[in-house]
């Protein structure tokens, strides 16, 4: 384990930048104290806002670059326009150099994706990356991964996000054998596309000693925590989070109109009012904000780009972890334990689109 975690920060990334990036990076250097930063942007921006933080001040280092990624730039457009300039980029690169054991981005999901996988390139055995998230479940919390980076996918592709998942699993929830799930349509054997049946096959036959493949699961059984790590590809796996997503605000709303419904109801919250308390605590999207790319030789993590300083933090939190425990040597030794790991498996070729 490293003495010092070195983070680098795209301060200019997200819906504000600096005034959130800069807040944040001070919550979660009081819970990690031997943090230091690289804060990379526009220093006329970033000083008045580490001025208010001396701690975080003398824990960092800036970097200065006045060029951003937009938002809205294509993945294509970004690379073009934002390649070597950008903070965005700069902060992949302090990685890349050794400058840094991680980069944390508010910014544009798709140039964060191209640029790392552009710069820091793919693990041995990797085709392509993925994004991996904690979910919190009724049991606790479980990583759920592909959230989007890839559309679609073989066998070996799968496969590879099983044991990527569950590594990052060993990692937060110190199981030497997290359990895994594939999420498909149904649990029978017979269920689901081709790949995700053949992928289930392959897991089974393989028996792989870093995790415990359980079957197929399906969409309740995310959120009932039925496996420390649940497998999709990409397309499903944005879509299921973000039906989660929408549905945590839709009850929320829900059950604040009921609350102001009558007075009965004002009286019966005040008595539960712990209850609810908790629960929202549970359901805190700034709890689980931070998600991890995975397969890249290097450690990257993305946070929502409307997030607050708080949720911010906890980014920071994840890639902190990560690089505390070792995650990129952890996935290294699941994908070439016993002679190669995922050797027997076929690996698609390589999307350099």
């Amino acid at each position: 384990m490293p003495s010092k975690v070195r983070i680098a920060l795209d301060a200019m990334g997200g819906d504000v930048g600096a005034p959130v990036v800069i807040p944040g990076a001070a919550i979660s250097l009081g819970r990690h104290p031997e943090t230091e930063f690289l804060l990379v942007g526009d220093r006329a921006r970033i000083e008045p806002e580490l001025d208010r933080h001396p701690k975080l001040k003398a824990a960092s280092r800036i970097v200065h670059t006045d060029v951003a990624v937009s938002m809205e730039d294509k993945p294509s457009q970004a690379l073009r326009r934002g390649r070597k300039t950008s903070s965005m980029w700069l902060a992949i690169d302090a990685v890349k150099k050794g400058e840094a054991d991680v980069a944390i981005s508010a910014g544009n999901t798709g140039a964060l994706m191209a640029m790392a996988r552009f710069h820091l390139r793919t693990l041995p055995g990797i085709d392509r990356p993925a994004i991996a998230g904690i979910w919190p479940t009724m049991r606790g919390e479980s990583v759920v991964l592909d959230l989007g980076a890839t559309i679609g996918g073989d066998a070996h592709h799968v496969v590879s996000l099983a044991v990527m998942g569950a590594a990052m699993a060993s990692v937060l929830f110190s199981k030497p054998r997290p359990t895994v799930g594939l999420l498909n349509i149904g649990t029978e054997e017979i269920k689901g596309h081709e790949e995700i049946r053949e992928a289930g096959e392959i897991l089974r036959a393989m028996n792989l000693p870093g995790l415990d493949y359980i079957g197929f699961v399906e969409g309740d059984g995310i959120g009932k925590g039925l496996a420390d790590v649940i497998v999709t590809e990409g397309f499903s796996g944005n879509i299921a989070l973000k039906a989660a997503e929408g549905t945590a605000r839709q009850m929320a709303e829900l059950l604040r109109n009921e609350m102001q419904r009558s007075w009965m109801s004002k009286l019966g919250y005040l008595f539960a009012r712990g209850a609810f308390q908790a629960l929202r605590n549970k359901m805190d999207p700034n709890k689980s904000n931070g998600g991890m790319f995975l397969g890249l030789r290097g450690v990257v993590v993305k946070s929502h780009g409307g997030i607050n300083a708080e949720g911010f933090a906890y980014a920071i939190d994840v890639g902190y972890e990560m690089v505390k425990f070792d995650l990129l040597n952890k996935i290294n030794q699941m994908l070439n334990r016993d002679g190669g790991g995922l050797s027997s498996v076929q690996p698609a070729p390589e999307d350099v689109s």
